[in-house]
């Protein structure tokens, strides 16, 4: 009781504190409102005042045209009374031949209309809309939770595009909140172990698109939040859409000592191999110890495997328990296997590697045997020693590809069709295709000599690529010499 007391207490002074913001942004919208009326009536008045200028100066013109064509009608009216005077026509013919014309008044060519008028209707104002318009003002009321359009909804390209709509109209809706979280979870949204949520704030439409994605989750939930100028309003029900991808990283434990292997970059080291004796030396002398002295105490930490690790997961299960790549085979492999599906991966290299390939093997390579030069293993291989070549290699044979090689390349990978072609990753231009039917699970297979790989995982197939494997797979291999069927 006396925690609800504290509670009740502090909800209490949070209420007036939050009662004095609320006043506090009232007094503001009104004096925002009385200073665009105090604009707006300075504008009008100015308005009407131009108006005045105009008529005044208009009429003060035409009253001094009266003026000059009154005296120009007196001077004219003086002439002919005098000349009615003259009794003599040839001392009238006289005055006609002085520099005084007879022409007809000025006056009679004036318009003796005014030409504005006096009204001023024309700047009156009504304001009886707007009063009431002020008069229905009341507090914002809390936006409805918008309805996600399932429907309507895309993922493809990495790219998820979201739409949504309002329940009913609200003309008051001033941006839109969109929140998404990875899980892998299929349904409702779990509170344990789900990842925090992402935000994108101030949408403007009723549709949006979350581009660059790495898809390295089964799903994706999402929901949206409609917001007014004063506050958000309720959360939108949670959709849960589908984002599978192939996401692997590099198996460090098998690789060449030769590599510095971090995730999903892998980099030439030659000193990689030194030391390795020294810590060989230690792990024998150790064995030696535990031989002479055995410790059944430690013999349960020693020989079990660790519980956050289980020997049945499928990147368990991939490395197999393989030795060590050794000799000149510079590889290191992928930690899962494909086993079914199609599948798309990226490589970038750095621009100082001098030799790698990118390709995949069959689960268990020897530990010498090299990608493309077995009957197991499929590869392109760009060397960039004096000048650049680039081929397709499997079983031992190349072919060499006379084409740029890509500063990015795209690896699709159709377990179930048998079909492994490369790409250019950027243009999605095909560089090659191998055709085989695959009788075991495939690693994702690299070698590199002199440089660095950086590995790409997470996607989907890109649309460009399904586009251009369904019109290959009409025009048949060109590749028919390194083809195979295993």
């Amino acid at each position: 009781i006396h925690n609800f007391i504290d509670m009740l207490n502090h909800t209490i002074s949070n209420v007036q504190v939050n009662s004095s913001n609320a006043i506090s942004e009232l007094d503001e919208e009104f004096d925002g409102l009385y200073s665009v009326l105090h604009e707006m009536k300075g504008s009008m008045a100015n308005t009407i005042q131009q108006e005045e200028a105009r008529k005044i100066q208009a009429l003060q013109d035409q009253l001094s045209q009266c003026s000059r064509a009154l005296e120009s009608s007196e001077e004219l009216l003086e002439l002919a009374v005098q000349s009615l005077d003259i009794k003599n026509p040839v001392e009238l013919l006289e005055v006609g031949n002085v520099d005084w014309i007879v022409t007809v008044a000025s006056a009679f060519r004036l318009s003796l209309k005014p030409k504005v008028s006096d009204s001023m209707t024309h700047m009156m104002v009504d304001f009886a809309l707007e009063k009431r318009m002020l008069q229905a003002v009341k507090f914002l009321p809390v936006p409805k939770a918008p309805e996600i359009d399932v429907a309507a909804c895309l993922v493809a390209d990495n790219c998820i595009t979201i739409s949504w709509r309002m329940p009913e109209e609200d003309s008051r809706i001033d941006h839109f909140v969109l929140e998404y979280r990875k899980t892998n979870f299929d349904g409702l949204p779990r509170l344990k172990g789900e990842q925090r949520w992402e935000l994108v704030d101030y949408i403007k439409a009723t549709q949006y698109t979350l581009s660059g994605l790495k898809f390295d989750t089964k799903y994706m939930n999402l929901r949206v939040q409609a917001c007014n100028k004063a506050v958000a309003g309720e959360y939108s029900d949670p959709v849960t859409l589908e984002t599978k991808a192939f996401v692997f990283s590099l198996d460090s434990t098998s690789s060449h000592l030769n590599l510095k292997v971090e995730d999903t970059y892998v980099e030439w080291d030659p000193t990689g191999g030194k030391g390795q004796e020294k810590i060989k030396g230690k792990e024998n002398k150790n064995s030696l110890i535990f031989s002479l002295f055995p410790v059944t105490s430690l013999k349960t930490t020693i020989g079990s495997s660790s519980p956050k690790r289980s020997t049945n997961s499928p990147r368990a299960s991939a490395r197999g328990g393989r030795d060590r790549f050794a000799g000149e085979s510079y590889t290191v492999l992928g930690d899962t296997a494909v086993e079914s599906g199609q599948h798309y991966w990226e490589v970038r290299a750095q621009k100082d590697c001098k030799s790698y390939s990118v390709g995949v093997t069959y689960r268990n390579p020897g530990k010498f045997d090299q990608l493309g030069k077995t009957n197991s293993s499929w590869c392109i291989h760009i060397n960039n020693w004096l000048q650049t070549t680039f081929s397709a290699k499997h079983n031992n044979k190349a072919k060499t590809l006379d084409i740029p090689v890509p500063d990015r390349i795209g690896v699709y990978c159709d377990f179930d069709g048998g079909q492994l072609s490369f790409y250019n990753a950027s243009s999605k231009a095909l560089l090659h295709t191998f055709r085989a039917k695959f009788t075991q699970p495939l690693l994702p297979g690299f070698m590199i000599w002199c440089g660095g790989l950086t590995v790409s995982t997470g996607l989907q197939v890109p649309s460009a690529v399904k586009t251009l494997q369904k019109s290959e797979n009409g025009l048949g291999g060109s590749t028919s010499s390194l083809n195979n069927v295993a």
